[in-house]
């Protein structure tokens, strides 16, 4: 049901092509991104990469193992952080549902445009998660962070995706996230975003500029057919 990467045609449509952040934005997730944090922050505590004064509060997962890198991280105790990451994601997923029109929105711009989900999640626990939710065979690709060369807000999964369907330019692209990590990333590649649910202010104050608020995932639509 996929389109090739790349050959997808030109026409007069502004917007061709949509990423979707998945969790939160396409799925109900129930991962729980505190513990996961709590984690690998210990683990890198251990490993004396971090210190106990480390200010958790303030960083995410992503933002967290880029200070690692910086603070000497090597690749080995990078693919263990990846690791415990992974284990609270496969049982987040357990059960997962969809969020509220996803499926209507889904069904309703496929053939129509590009359909892309870009995630800091594994691939493995990507594509289990939306192939369970029924919805996996509609987007032209899914990019887990094994595609990525940084985590959101890194802007990498969103130009590899560019880089997938060369074709189309970053402004022929709207992306849509319920993060401020998925709205610097969109910007990062030059792409408009949509924020999700999440309050207009709350993204300027990480520096992230929407184009738009949405509080319903079926609102895509206004702002592709606007």
């Amino acid at each position: 049901m996929k389109r090739e990467a790349g050959k997808f045609m030109r026409d007069d449509r502004k917007c061709k092509g949509i990423i979707f952040d998945m969790d939160n934005t396409l799925l109900q997730s129930r991962i729980d991104f505190a513990a996961m944090k709590e984690d690998i922050c210990q683990h890198l505590i251990e490993q004396g990469i971090l210190t106990e004064r480390f200010p958790l509060h303030e960083h995410t997962a992503s933002t967290m193992l880029e200070y690692a890198k910086q603070a000497g991280m090597g690749h080995t105790l990078y693919l263990s952080c990846l690791k415990i990451a992974e284990r609270h994601e496969v049982r987040g997923m357990e059960g997962a549902g969809l969020e509220k029109g996803v499926p209507e929105l889904i069904e309703s711009l496929y053939g129509k445009f590009v359909l892309v989900v870009v995630t800091n999640n594994s691939l493995s626990a990507a594509l289990k998660a939306l192939e369970v939710t029924g919805i996996n065979s509609y987007f032209d690709s899914i990019i887990g962070r094994e595609q990525m060369e940084a985590l959101k807000p890194s802007p990498s999964g969103f130009t590899y995706a560019l880089n997938q369907f060369r074709t189309m330019a970053a402004d022929e692209w709207i992306s849509v996230g319920d993060s401020w990590m998925d709205g610097q990333a969109s910007a990062g590649a030059g792409i408009p975003f949509i924020s999700y649910r999440t309050s207009m202010e709350a993204m300027r104050d990480k520096g992230v500029r929407p184009i738009a608020r949405i509080e319903h995932i079926l609102e895509v639509k206004d702002w592709i057919y606007g």
